[in-house]
């Protein structure tokens, strides 16, 4: 065997599948960084006697790229584990293709439920090679329902009107077993759902007029930050005001990534809050904080921070912590069976599959947290409500209108 052979099967591939063009590059952007970020970092903590690199296709936020972007991972690269998050399309079709290929698969910042449930996945049939990281719809609605009675005290049971499309994320969000709508509904909350619209929005006067028919001062959505928008106009033409507006999905990210019209989007809405400079989290790696990694974004590219920085630099630490203590770190079964056995705590918190709600499956804890005039930002994400998040301190108050 020559040297330059012996020194290349020493080596540990981390295959990052990410969107580097399209709709998505922007949302892709934490990835990237902490692709640059932890390269040197990871190439000394391989298991012994072997070194992790890290090489990335881009997906070019379709479905065909992601496909794409696994197939040359394996094929160029002989990818050991694959890691991937956001896209309605793109992160499904990365882990299918993994599934296909029997190569592990990490993902992350997509609900759990449409992850598993949406795949095909049972209780009692789970994936054999795809592994993922996030909270739930139900997790959602709980913490969107502490956000709604911050306004008139639990039970109040006031109406909440839903915007749901007719897309994916409205789909399950409605979904009886496993969406939003059964945690709300055993809230106490009484939900006003109209029709679903199809996205990109162009009319929303339906769903205005059956929210003011209605009572409704809470307004909740998946919506995108140009359809909310429209939303926010024709309401107000037609003098409806919502005291507050919860929204996830692209409305989890500031205004940089979604702005639509002069008013952002964002501007008072209430929405899930994962991870942010103020999380209690740190790295597994060298014990980087929270807010130190957000400080080391925003010096780096000049913008301001995402939530999914802190899942993306989650990813390779738990990735390198399945090559690591695998049995057999060259051997992708036992990578994915690594994977499974891992309870890490990391700079997205404690990431436990072994006691999951589902198997392959690992919950990201929530809080409520409000866009609000920032210092920095114009604005920024305060945390209203603590959530399931212990340690994690208020740093506003909610803003109501």
């Amino acid at each position: 065997m020559s040297e330059s052979r012996a020194v290349r099967e020493r080596v540990l591939t981390v295959g990052v599948a990410v969107a580097r063009s399209g709709r998505l590059a922007s949302l892709g952007d934490p990835l990237d960084f902490a692709l640059d970020h932890l390269a040197p970092k990871l190439a000394g903590r391989g298991p012994a006697g072997y070194t992790i690199r890290l090489a990335s296709r881009d997906t070019r936020s379709c479905a065909e790229g992601a496909r794409q972007a696994v197939e040359e991972l394996i094929r160029e690269e002989d990818a050991s584990i694959v890691v991937t998050l956001a896209g309605t399309e793109v992160l499904p079709a990365v882990a299918d293709a993994c599934e296909a290929a029997g190569v592990p698969c990490l993902s992350s910042t997509f609900p759990w439920q449409v992850y598993y449930y949406g795949r095909g996945a049972e209780g009692d049939r789970p994936f054999d090679w795809t592994y993922h990281f996030c909270w739930g719809l139900d997790d959602i609605a709980e913490t969107f329902a502490d956000l709604w009675e911050r306004l008139d005290g639990p039970g109040s049971q006031q109406p909440v009107g839903c915007l749901w499309n007719d897309g994916p994320q409205g789909m399950w969000s409605r979904h009886p077993q496993h969406g939003f709508a059964p945690a709300a509904l055993a809230r106490g909350h009484r939900l006003v759902e109209p029709e679903p619209y199809r996205e990109p929005a162009t009319s929303l006067d339906a769903h205005v007029k059956a929210f003011k028919d209605a009572g409704v001062d809470v307004v909740t959505s998946a919506a995108t930050g140009r359809d909310l928008a429209l939303f926010r106009a024709r309401a107000a033409e037609e003098d409806l005001r919502p005291r507050l507006i919860t929204c996830s999905r692209w409305l989890a990210y500031p205004p940089s990534v979604t702005r639509s019209g002069e008013l952002p989007a964002q501007a008072g809405v209430g929405t899930l809050a994962y991870w942010t400079p103020a999380h209690p989290y740190r790295s597994s790696i060298d014990g980087t904080t929270a807010a130190e990694l957000a400080d080391a974004y925003e010096q780096s590219t000049g913008r301001q921070s995402l939530q999914p920085l802190g899942l993306a630099y989650a990813l390779f630490e738990v990735a390198c912590h399945a090559l690591t203590t695998a049995d057999d770190p060259t051997d992708r079964r036992s990578v994915a069976a690594a994977l499974g056995a891992t309870r890490l705590h990391t700079m997205a918190g404690l990431l436990d599959w072994t006691g999951g709600p589902v198997p392959n499956v690992a919950t990201v804890a929530l809080a409520g947290g409000q866009w609000q005039p920032g210092i920095r930002h114009d604005y920024e994400l305060a945390i209203v409500t603590p959530g399931r998040i212990e340690g994690l301190s208020v740093t506003g108050d909610l803003v109501t209108t």
